[in-house]
């Protein structure tokens, strides 16, 4: 009997693909895709990630899918799985001005978990997406130290995501960010407009600035045309910040402390609005049933300086201010009358700015505004 023999194959003996024999070959790296760098960005933004993790979490980031374990939904009556997206927008134009990527990456995960809050949902783990044309490690960790501050303060874990380089699509210097976040709600505990009716009350949680809505307008009347230099001096109307800090002010995240009070008082917050994008006006009627209005009385809050600051530059009269920005509001609860005053109290305890400011009313589901005239009167004496 002949032992086989293994003979290995010479270069000769290889078949290489025909186009090898045309020379001058292109890698992926010269092609502006730098996968080194892409891992060394993951190395950088790991230990801003494990400190998002909740108990709940499995495995770890840098595998093909997050992991997430929803064992504690066997002692809901009927839980329901809720899910948001939604992006920066062109607030991002001003971090770059500025070069200071974290607080939009806070922005990013307010505006999705407030928007599920909207249900009565706990936020439970947060997905980003990050498209850069140039991918740099260091301004990668500093978005995600962003994102995790966010997640922090929501309490939702951050699982997972992708960093996409697109060069040749993208500038160099661009990025854009989105994100999506799950959360879950028994049925039973959901707020649902359904349940609101006639006298109940509307509360008011204070905004931190613009949040991350209309920024396509306070950009082209507030910086177009001005130099970095200018946007970074102190604004005596702004209490001493400057244009571009003001502007930048991150989204309030309102989850922690409307999910406390949720949990004390059962029931007693009925419907809950996000004051996004369309502002009180185009936000405030989505919490509402068909046969209800909601009656604002405009003056019973007050607002951040950039708010009115923004609204003079681009000569807005009230009625196109409330429909464009928070002007002020970033939240409002629809309440239970009897319980208005100990929500109110819980709410303060937990350091949210609340304001009652106004109620339902007989409708057709639209907001109405009473003494609409006092919008800017704070500051007309200025």
């Amino acid at each position: 009997m002949i032992d086989r023999i293994q003979v290995e194959p010479t270069e000769k003996d290889v078949k290489w693909p025909s186009w090898t024999a045309q020379g001058g070959g292109t890698t992926y790296a010269q092609a502006g895709v730098d996968t080194a760098e892409g891992a060394r960005a993951v190395d950088a933004i790991k230990s801003a990630v494990h400190r998002t993790y909740r108990d709940e979490v499995r495995g770890d980031i840098g595998g093909f899918g997050g992991l997430f374990s929803i064992k504690a939904a066997k002692n809901m009556v009927d839980p329901i799985l809720v899910s948001g997206t939604d992006g920066v927008g062109t607030k991002i134009q001003l971090a770059k001005l500025a070069n200071k990527h974290d607080t939009v990456g806070i922005d990013l995960v307010a505006m999705c978990v407030n928007d599920i809050l909207a249900t009565g949902a706990e936020p439970l783990f947060f997905l980003d997406y990050i498209a850069v044309g140039k991918l740099k490690s260091e301004a990668v960790a500093e978005i995600v130290n962003g994102i995790a501050d966010g997640c922090q303060m929501s309490g939702c874990a951050l699982v997972g995501g992708e960093m996409a380089e697109h060069p040749g699509v993208m500038d160099p210097h661009e990025y854009d960010l989105s994100g999506f976040c799950v959360g879950i709600v028994d049925r039973p505990e959901m707020l649902d407009p359904a349940k609101v009716e006639e006298g109940d009350v509307l509360l008011g949680l204070a905004s931190s600035g613009i949040h991350s809505n209309g920024y396509s307008l306070a950009r082209k009347v507030c910086t177009e045309g001005k130099t970095l230099y200018e946007l970074k001096l102190p604004q005596e109307r702004l209490g001493g910040a400057s244009v571009l800090d003001a502007l930048l002010t991150p989204t309030r995240i309102y989850v922690k402390p409307v999910r406390s009070v949720m949990r004390q008082l059962p029931g007693a917050i009925k419907s809950l609005a996000h004051i996004t994008g369309g502002g009180i006006t185009e936000n405030l009627n989505r919490a509402l049933p068909g046969n209800c209005d909601a009656l604002v009385e405009v003056g019973t809050w007050s607002m951040p300086a950039i708010i009115p600051f923004v609204c003079e530059a681009a000569r807005l009269n009230e009625t196109e201010a409330l429909k464009t920005f928070n002007m002020g509001v970033g939240m409002v609860l629809i309440v239970k009358p009897g319980e208005a005053d100990a929500v109110q109290q819980l709410l303060e305890a937990e350091g949210e700015v609340v304001s009652r400011i106004g109620t339902i009313v007989p409708g057709t589901g639209d907001v109405q505004y009473n003494n609409k005239e006092a919008l800017f009167s704070e500051f007309a004496a200025d």
